[in-house]
């Protein structure tokens, strides 16, 4: 078996992605009996789904993970749903900046990750790593990217699945700037391990509450 995890450059001004510098430490590793196999992804609308769908056909994964970067968040958050809307409050690494866009034009509303994603959340949490699942992965290039895996996915033949992690910034951007939540690198190595783990030996989730009441 084989496992994608996709991470991005850096963005809005970082000189660092935590993403892409987690997704580092694993390539080239076995968890679970699975291979895994990183590659770096660009904040760029468009370029990103391209990069990811060439990655797909590079590595012929069972399973695509893409990380991105969520400053202010305080845990690892398994997405749930990625939506058909481009809305990006920055521009992306080439200055675009759509407004009320889809990602897929005549695409569905919306797409559900297909990982045991309430399993990897209880997972990550008996090993101690704070964790949750999030019902919004935004509606910049990470929803993007994630609703564009989901939709190359839906029309693949070979039933692979995906879906989506943000992890919060590192110990050094929350000195940088200011009042911020951060997660130590190995921490989110360790979490995404577990993750990947996690999905690799379970093909059905959890029935067990992951919801919000707002």
């Amino acid at each position: 078996m084989n496992v994608l995890l996709t991470g991005f450059d850096p963005f809005g001004g970082e000189p660092v992605n935590p993403a892409l510098e987690a997704v580092k430490k694993l390539d080239g590793l076995l968890l679970a009996g699975a291979r895994v196999h990183t590659v770096e992804i660009p904040t760029v609308r468009g370029k990103a789904i391209a990069r990811v769908k060439d990655a797909i056909a590079a590595f012929n994964p069972d399973i695509v993970i893409c990380i991105g970067q969520a400053g202010g968040r305080t845990d690892l958050t398994v997405e749930r749903v990625a939506i058909n809307c481009d809305d990006f409050r920055i521009g992306d690494n080439e200055g675009n900046q759509p407004v009320d866009e889809p990602v897929v034009p005549g695409g569905p509303a919306a797409y559900f990750a297909t990982l045991p994603i309430k399993k990897m959340v209880a997972a990550l949490q008996a090993r101690g790593i704070p964790a949750k699942v999030s019902n919004t992965a935004g509606t910049f290039v990470c929803n993007h990217v994630f609703y564009g895996l989901m939709d190359l996915l839906a029309h693949d033949s070979r039933q692979r699945r995906g879906g989506f992690i943000h992890v919060p910034y590192l110990p050094e951007q929350a000195a940088r700037l200011k009042d911020q939540p951060s997660m130590a690198l190995e921490t989110i190595v360790e979490g995404l391990k577990t993750a990947v783990e996690t999905a690799v030996e379970n093909q059905e989730d959890a029935k067990v509450t992951g919801g919000t009441e707002c």
